[in-house]
């Protein structure tokens, strides 16, 4: 994953997480989104793990429409680059 697609991917979730109206399940599975692109492993494994996880996170039912458009964004974003 390029840096700069991994630093726009991660300022995206920051903005998630600080919003007020998302529900905190939600926070609490992009923050460990975070976490993935924090381990050890290589690039293409961290792109996979956050992709499955934002499948995850889309079938959310209280997931407010606004936040479900953001992680569509950044899921294009991480698609473009695999």
């Amino acid at each position: 994953m390029s840096k700069e697609i991994r630093e726009e991917v991660v300022l995206e979730f920051e903005k998630i997480i600080s919003d007020d109206n998302v529900p905190k399940n939600i926070k609490s599975k992009i923050d460990n989104i975070i976490t993935i692109f924090n381990e050890q492993t290589s690039k293409e494994v961290q792109t996979n793990k956050a992709l499955q996880e934002l499948e995850e996170i889309s079938e959310e039912s209280n997931m407010p429409d606004h936040v479900r458009t953001q992680l569509w964004g950044i899921v294009s974003l991480l698609e473009s680059i695999q």
